[in-house]
């Protein structure tokens, strides 16, 4: 294995209980962490070893973006401006139907690999039909993915219905098991969507084959009172009822929650990852998170897709988590720039599953790490490292990433990707639909 030494202003391990060590060396032995050290002392053990000097940086775990629809990059700014029900079903479907195939997902999802790697993103946990094609464009491209048994009860140019969905869902999942840097989910689309047969052969290939499940829920109050509706009971109701509400269960939006429901889910160990800025462009509301925070759920953070975001930037959504929570109750204390670091690194692991060889930069752990530059103007004086890439630094300012020990990143220049070939690509799928729409 060869040995790196990452000389850095700053680490921010982010394991329970560190805080910040400056003028600290990581060194990577591989795939996998080795050391953190002093500067002087990290040079004295390891004198033949590969040096990356980045002395005016702070290094981070590689940002894990809980939620995201990867291949919709090519669907950015298609339909901008309208609630979510009327995005749905009046432009995004409609679209979908006509144009996704392998080719398109595995497109789009290179670009949007391509984007979350310079805005220091190391793990995509992604909601999408075609697996194969994220698959691939996870391992093309050296992201860590998280790929999706996704099932949607009605037909798509994917798969006829909820059976079809399954087994081809399952057949990838065959082809690309033990891939070093895929994990699989059972993605049932959400309460709206999937019947109740369905969620419960998805929970049952979960439990199955040991996966995480991924879900929309409790989006908009229109969900939940057209659950109550046809169900006589809102959404989390039905779902625990069905047996889908435990640790294995990653929770997308869910807005709109009552205090006995926020009890529950704590009691369960359910995971919520909170899209702030989609949720704010759909208009869909602010999930309650320092209620959530106050019962001790597992709250994470992810972008949701291009399509409604429509940026693809987790230190956007790391800012506004810590911004809402605190305009909406009116309390400077609640979610601290700690706090907002750690729901897109440690607690996204934990969630994930991944919580013993990801989300902090520890010894023995695998070597996902990103540099963020605090060199620029803008990112000067340096008080406090933590609060400065919550509240000052930006995707921009990453330097640097490697993941699993591979720099993938280096100079804000991709080393995996070939940018402009990929531009080319998109643009003529692109040109392509706008002639046909």
């Amino acid at each position: 294995m060869s040995i790196t030494l990452l000389n850095a202003g700053w680490i921010i391990p982010m394991a329970a209980g560190t805080g910040t060590l400056a003028q600290h060396t990581l060194v990577m032995d591989g795939e996998r962490i080795a050391a953190l050290l002093p500067w002087a002392q990290a040079a004295a053990l390891y004198p033949a070893a590969e040096v990356v000097e980045l002395r005016e940086h702070v290094l981070i775990p590689g940002l894990i973006n809980a939620h995201t629809h990867s291949a919709m990059s090519l669907l950015r700014g298609v339909a901008d401006d309208v609630p979510l029900m009327d995005w749905l079903q009046n432009h995004i479907w409609p679209l979908e139907k006509q144009w996704v195939s392998e080719d398109w997902t595995y497109q789009g999802s290179m670009l949007s690999a391509a984007e979350a790697l310079r805005g220091g993103v190391t793990y995509l946990n992604d909601m999408y039909f075609f697996p194969t094609a994220m698959a691939r464009a996870a391992i093309d491209s050296g992201i860590r993915a998280g790929v999706s048994i996704n099932v949607i009860d009605f037909p798509t140019g994917y798969a006829s219905g909820p059976d079809d969905y399954i087994v081809k869902g399952l057949a990838a999942y065959e082809q690309f098991k033990g891939e070093k840097l895929l994990d699989w989910t059972s993605a049932p689309h959400a309460p709206y969507t999937v019947s109740d047969e369905t969620f419960v052969k998805l929970r049952k290939l979960a439990e199955e084959h040991d996966l995480q499940m991924h879900c929309h829920i409790h989006e908009t109050q229109f969900e939940v009172d057209e659950s109550v509706k046809q169900f006589g009971m809102r959404p989390l109701e039905r779902l625990n009822k069905l047996g889908l509400l435990n640790e294995r269960m990653i929770a997308v939006h869910m807005v709109h929650l009552t205090e006995d429901e926020i009890g529950m889910l704590a009691r369960q160990n359910v995971h919520l990852v909170h899209n702030p800025n989609s949720n704010l462009k759909l208009a869909s509301g602010i999930q309650p998170l320092t209620a959530l925070e106050a019962a001790g759920v597992n709250t994470i953070l992810g972008t949701d897709g291009a399509a409604s975001n429509n940026r693809q930037d987790m230190f956007g959504e790391i800012r506004a988590a810590a911004l809402l929570a605190k305009g909406v109750t009116q309390n400077a204390t609640t979610v601290s720039a700690r706090t907002a670091l750690e729901m897109a690194t440690i607690r996204a692991a934990k969630a994930m599953g991944r919580g013993d060889d990801l989300g902090s930069l520890e010894v023995g752990k695998l070597a996902d790490v990103v540099a963020v530059s605090l060199s620029a103007l803008e990112c000067r004086p340096v008080y406090n490292p933590e609060a400065q890439l919550v509240y000052v630094a930006g995707r921009e300012h990453v330097s640097d990433v490697w993941v699993n020990g591979r720099q993938v990143l280096k100079g804000r220049e991709l080393t995996t990707i070939d940018q402009g070939a990929l531009l080319d690509r998109t643009e003529a799928i692109v040109a392509a639909m706008k002639a046909g729409m």
